[in-house]
């Protein structure tokens, strides 16, 4: 028996193919013969046309029922929905055709459409997993530093070194926080919302003061115009804390500005002059087009186009742009 499954399988599968060739080649020998008998006056040109006429109307009619099971397999990926896979509906139309073609078909969606299901499954187990697993050491190590920052007999030594700390968990936070959300196939999840960008901006700025600590690098927010957004707040928050860390990392010494404009926010940093070999602001280069990459892949997944230019060669810009900003309430 498992010897011969997989001959009748071969057998099967270029059964709807021949049927059709055997359709057309059918109607091509009555066209054949009725011409002949035509050119030969043997039947008169009326029956000639009509025999014609007939013969293809009945090879539409053919093919259009051998078309039927593929129409039902379009229509039934037409409606598929990703996100409510229906893969009893698809096993139902399996088990109406026996056709080897339309049977690979659908075996094949089948298998790929299962895969689609587990990669969805385990994505929302890393997300979620790894949002608890990664936050709580995050949580826990700031509120030691919080702790310890209380400490009156702390040296200066240790102050320096808790301060390292409490930098380096905000760089990690908000880079877990990019991952788990580039992470998502779909936006579901991130809860909407309508919030003030400026708000939001200003909170982030903060936060970024902290990195620079100790440097002659100056964070200035330039608020000549506000509006609001009906977006995820986090994601906002993100994409713009990225492109602030993207500039501070490419900056020595100077003013960063991040200014917020009718509609768009722009951080504007100096421009790196030619860097010697080794310097610090050499390794800052190398290292960080990653928040630069972070913050494209998420403007480009949430629509936001992303601009980055240069103002005469003396400073840096990178400008997000929002197709739908809002006005703010008074």
């Amino acid at each position: 028996m498992e010897g011969r499954e997989p001959k009748e399988s071969r057998r099967r599968r270029g059964s709807f193919r021949a049927r059709i060739t055997v359709v057309f080649l059918l109607q091509m020998a009555v066209m054949i013969i009725a011409s002949v008998m035509g050119a030969n006056n043997v039947a008169p040109v009326g029956a000639v046309i009509a025999i014609i006429l007939c013969s293809g109307g009945l090879a539409w009619i053919a093919v259009s029922r051998e078309w039927l099971p593929v129409a039902a397999l379009a229509r039934l990926l037409n409606d598929w929905d990703p996100d409510r896979q229906d893969m009893a509906g698809l096993d139902r139309e399996g088990s109406k055709h026996r056709d080897g073609d339309i049977g690979s078909l659908i075996r094949g969606f089948h298998g790929l459409a299962s895969r689609i299901e587990g990669f969805g499954e385990r994505e929302r187990n890393f997300t979620r997993d790894a949002s608890h697993e990664l936050r709580s050491p995050l949580t826990v190590i700031k509120m030691s530093s919080d702790m310890l920052a209380d400490e009156t007999e702390l040296s200066d030594f240790g102050h320096r070194s808790l301060e390292r700390i409490r930098r380096s968990t905000r760089e990690l936070e908000a880079l877990v926080e990019a991952f788990l959300i580039l992470s998502r196939e779909s936006d579901q999840g991130l809860a909407e919302e309508d919030f003030v960008v400026n708000a939001v901006l200003r909170q982030e700025v903060d936060y970024a003061r902290e990195l620079i600590a100790g440097r002659p690098v100056e964070l200035i927010l330039d608020e000549p115009a506000s509006f609001a957004l009906h977006a995820s707040p986090r994601v906002f928050a993100v994409l713009c804390g990225q492109l602030i860390r993207h500039a501070l990392q490419q900056t020595d010494q100077g003013t960063i500005v991040v200014t917020v404009m009718p509609g768009s926010v722009s951080v504007i940093n100096p421009a790196l002059d030619m860097p010697e070999e080794g310097s610090r602001r050499h390794a800052a280069v190398d290292r960080h087009g990653f928040d630069l990459a972070i913050a494209r892949r998420l403007s480009d997944r949430f629509q936001w186009p992303l601009e980055l230019r240069s103002l005469n060669g003396a400073s840096r810009v990178a400008s997000v742009r929002f197709p739908h900003p809002q006005p703010v309430e008074a």
